[in-house]
Formats: C-alpha cells, sequence, structure tokens
C-alpha cells in the first residue's frame, strides 16, 4: 500500500500527489499481483484522471469520499504498509530510468536559471523576504514547487536553515532552494555578495563525491566525508552542526546520509551532498553515472571554477 508523496509520484511516473504542500497525498495505491488499484478523494478525481492520470489509470481509481482518508480506504487487512517495505522501495526507486533522468536534467536546468536570473538583481539594501518572494514566484512560473526557499543574509549567516526574515542581504547573502517537479526533487545553494575562500569547503565536498561510487555503502561514504573537514583546515566536529545531504530524487534526501544507513550506492543514482560551515557551504543536485558525475543544477551563466575536474559555483558579486 503506498500513501507516500515520494512513493507515489515514483510508482505513477510524476503525478503531482499533493494539494497542500504540507499535507498528505490525495491518493493511496493498492499495488496488487492481480492489478493496481488507486484510491482518489473523490473532489480531486476528476481533476487528477483528465490531468495527471495515464489513460488506463482512469479503470483503476476508486473514489473515496471527501471525509474519508485514501490512505485509510486503501488499507485492507492483509495489506502491507510502505513503511515496512521502506528499504526496498527506496533501493527500487533509487537507479533512474531514462525518462527519470532527462526529466530531473530539465528541473536542475529550469531551478538554476532562476537562482541565477533572481540573483543577478539581488542588491544589499533587499530584504531576505523580497528575495524570497521572487525566488517563488521563479520557481512557480515554471511549474515548480518551492518546497524549500531560506535566505540568509549578512547578520544571519550562522543559521543553517534560515527562514527568510525582514532582514537586508548586506554584503554577503545565501539563498537555498528545495524545488519539485514530475516528483522530482532539485536541491541549490548559491551565494552572492561579498567573496569568500571557497575552496576548503570544495575540497569537503570532493571528498563526498569521490567516495560516492556505486556499490559502496552510504554509511561508508557518510564516514568518508564527514573525515574531509579537520583534513582542510575545518572544525572537525564542524559536520556534527548541520546534516551532509546525500541521495535525492523523490524525497529531497533519499535518505539522509548519516551512520548507520547502510543503503548501497548504483550507478544512475541522484544526490545533493552539502557541506557546510559558519559562512561557507555547497550544494548542487547530480546524478552518479558510470563515467563519474553529471551536475545537474547548473547554469553556464553562474560563475564557476574548475574544482578537481569539475565545474563548481562560486560567489555571484553584486551589481
Amino acid at each position: 500500500m503506498l500513501t507516500s508523496h515520494e512513493a507515489l509520484a515514483w510508482y505513477l511516473e510524476g503525478v503531482r500527489t499533493h494539494v497542500s504542500l504540507a499535507g498528505p497525498a490525495a491518493l493511496a495505491v493498492r499495488v496488487r499481483p492481480d492489478g493496481d488499484v488507486i484510491y482518489v478523494a473523490d473532489n480531486e478525481a476528476d481533476r487528477l484522471i483528465a490531468e495527471e492520470f495515464l489513460p488506463d489509470d482512469a479503470d483503476r481509481v476508486i473514489r473515496v469520499p471527501w471525509q474519508v482518508s485514501p490512505a485509510v480506504a486503501a488499507a485492507e487487512q492483509d495489506a502491507v504498509p510502505e513503511a515496512s517495505v521502506a528499504r526496498e522501495l527506496r533501493a527500487a526507486r533509487a537507479p533512474l530510468l531514462p525518462g527519470e533522468r532527462d526529466r530531473y536534467r530539465r528541473l536542475g536546468r529550469d531551478c538554476a536559471e532562476v537562482l541565477t536570473d533572481v540573483l543577478r538583481g539581488a542588491r544589499p539594501e533587499r530584504t531576505e523576504q523580497q528575495l524570497a518572494a521572487t525566488v517563488v514566484g521563479g520557481l512557480a512560473a515554471r511549474g515548480i514547487d518551492p518546497l524549500v526557499v531560506l535566505v540568509a543574509g549578512a547578520g544571519r549567516l550562522a543559521f543553517r536553515h534560515p527562514l527568510p526574515t525582514a532582514a537586508p542581504l548586506g554584503q554577503r547573502a545565501m539563498v537555498v532552494v528545495c524545488g519539485r517537479r514530475s516528483g522530482l526533487i532539485a536541491n541549490a545553494t548559491r551565494w552572492v555578495g561579498a567573496p569568500v575562500e571557497e575552496a576548503p569547503i570544495l575540497d569537503v565536498e570532493r571528498v563526498f563525491l569521490d567516495a560516492t561510487v556505486p556499490g559502496s555503502r552510504l554509511d561508508d561514504v557518510f564516514e568518508a566525508g564527514v573525515a574531509g573537514y579537520g583534513r582542510n583546515g575545518f572544525d572537525a566536529e564542524e559536520w556534527r552542526r548541520h546534516h551532509q545531504g546525500g541521495p535525492a530524487g523523490y524525497a529531497g534526501r533519499d535518505p539522509r546520509a548519516m551512520a548507520g544507513v547502510d543503503d548501497l550506492i548504483v550507478t544512475d543514482q541522484a544526490f545533493a551532498w552539502n557541506p557546510t560551515a559558519p559562512g561557507v557551504k555547497v550544494e548542487d543536485t547530480m546524478l552518479r553515472t558510470a563515467d563519474g558525475w553529471e551536475v545537474l543544477t547548473e547554469d553556464p551563466r553562474w560563475p564557476s571554477v574548475e574544482h578537481r575536474g569539475l565545474r563548481r559555483p562560486v560567489t555571484l558579486p553584486y551589481g
């Protein structure tokens, strides 16, 4: 029984499963040997059939009264709840199919272009909320759900998850987006304003990237990556102050990397590592192919440097 946004969007090939971004899915799926059954809230069924589902899906729909949760309606005594096979489902959706990779490339490019377009117009006197509003508008105009939009001006760079406020951007600012379209989520961080030395945090990121090899375990990659902080001039315990990212795709992190999470890495899997320290952070969504890394959230217009064989973003000056 599939009930989460990430599992449903993956299984139904990118359908929009939400009404409220903060609410539960408007449908559930019973996966059966004799054919799937899709339970849909009655007040959402016509729209989903007309705009989201494949033509054959209409015959599989069971309409559920709006006052009954589709997940409750789909539950039967013999149903296997999604949570009990979470690991197997993550493994199933980890290797992205060709169509998924193409959708992800378009999404990543669009997110990166929105950040370039918006931050080119950023000024120190603008507020975090004004900048966030422009980012949200740019994402929405391209059909992207703004799941996360964070902005930290110069006075709030100590916060790793800075919800936007009325504070001015000041001399240096960070913007973080997590944008979802067709079920897939692209994650990226960009900086604008005064430049800083970014090579050390890029070196930490490179430790994570080099350790992310198909066949490796996620917790081993995490252990290797966090060891990179001390070797590159940061406090060796810096990793404890914020999560480091991990596999990406139909969830912001699928799953978040940490000790004891031993999922195996596969070819054509997406990742968004995000090493961070005071005043610096790097984050892009990338595809781990058989040949190496493909950066999905890339815009050639954004300033970058060649860092150990990969173009990486640096701070965009004001003006």
